[in-house]
């Protein structure tokens, strides 16, 4: 059951007994010999976290005005104001304080104030069906296969698909970290699926609507099978599913960028790959206090723009391996 976090041991659990995992994960395939269960983990929805806090936002006085920021006006090295287009035409704001959290986008945001941002954006796609068959337990929460596989073909469509170089790769050994997990509460039935089984997809600027990928449903599919073996009796007749997804807009190393930029009354907000939700809260009251020049934390240094000033760190991230990311 859905019961929130509360009053849970923190931790995490290695089970390496194979009657364990099949007592406390029956739906995983027999074969899976190690299972690494972190306590207290789960999900949240972003679309009521997000609608709580435009409400807040409003109630504290907040004005919104939906455009474009099309230009941001300096003066003497500092901000002085910035141009929307709005459905109602362009609105001039003279502001002293602009901050730039435009997700995929702030590449493109940091350039109206000649401010070049080391960021790139990673495509992430995801599908999402009606488990009717009830597969997936409902109060799993999510999975990862961290080993790389190949697909489930039969001898003569491995042949077939192995003969044409545009189908050749889907015979080839693909990335680790097939994922899913159940989503919605109550009566739902929805899962989503997520595996880059292309590898890391980078695009500069980011390409909106995402790229179409008429095969992903399946592979997705044919690869989750491989952990959840319950998912095979999908396969003869894919259920209708819902591709969706987005960027993770990051830097090399995987860590955001939170404080000010190098016009004076600019800050940036953004770089959040792919833990946007679960850091946007903390973002947000450290980008306060920059702005507001209130009292900063040990840790601040780590997430402004002039780390890559300094020398030192520029050789710890020539070093870094594994940048933790999802």
């Amino acid at each position: 059951a859905h019961t929130g976090w509360q009053g849970h041991p923190d931790g995490a659990d290695l089970i390496l007994d194979p009657d364990a995992i099949r007592q406390h994960f029956p739906f995983l395939a027999p074969d899976i010999v190690g299972v690494l269960h972190a306590r207290r983990c789960g999900w949240f929805s972003g679309q009521q976290v997000g609608m709580l806090l435009l409400e807040e936002a409003r109630a504290a006085g907040v004005h919104f005005l939906s455009g474009r920021v099309t230009a941001v006006h300096s003066a003497g090295g500092a901000v002085t104001g910035v141009r929307v287009e709005t459905a109602h035409g362009a609105e001039e704001i003279a502001t002293p304080v602009f901050v730039n959290a435009a997700g995929p986008h702030a590449r493109a945001v940091g350039r109206l104030l000649d401010v070049e941002l080391p960021l790139v954006s990673e495509l992430h796609r995801k599908v999402a069906f009606e488990d009717v068959a009830g597969v997936v337990p409902r109060d799993t929460g999510l999975v990862i296969l961290r080993d790389t596989q190949e697909l489930p073909w039969t001898a003569e469509e491995r042949a077939e698909l192995a003969a044409d170089e545009e189908t050749r790769w889907l015979t080839e050994p693909m990335p680790a970290n097939v994922h899913l997990r159940p989503e919605g509460y109550h009566t739902s039935r929805t899962v989503l699926m997520l595996w880059e089984c292309h590898g890391p997809q980078l695009f500069e600027p980011p390409a909106f609507p995402i790229p179409d990928d008429p095969l992903f449903a399946e592979v997705v599919f044919r690869g989750m099978s491989r952990m959840v073996p319950g998912l095979e009796r999908y396969l003869d007749a894919l259920p209708h599913s819902y591709l969706d997804g987005g960027y993770y807009t990051k830097t090399v190393e995987n860590r955001p960028l939170i404080g000010p930029l190098p016009v004076a009354g600019a800050y940036v907000c953004a770089a959040f790959s792919g833990f946007g939700l679960m850091a946007a809260p903390a973002a947000g009251e450290l980008l306060a206090a920059h702005i507001t020049g209130g009292p900063l934390p040990s840790y601040a240094p780590a997430f402004v723009l002039a780390r890559y000033e300094d020398a030192g760190y520029r050789e710890r991230l020539a070093a870094w391996g594994s940048t933790g990311q999802l």
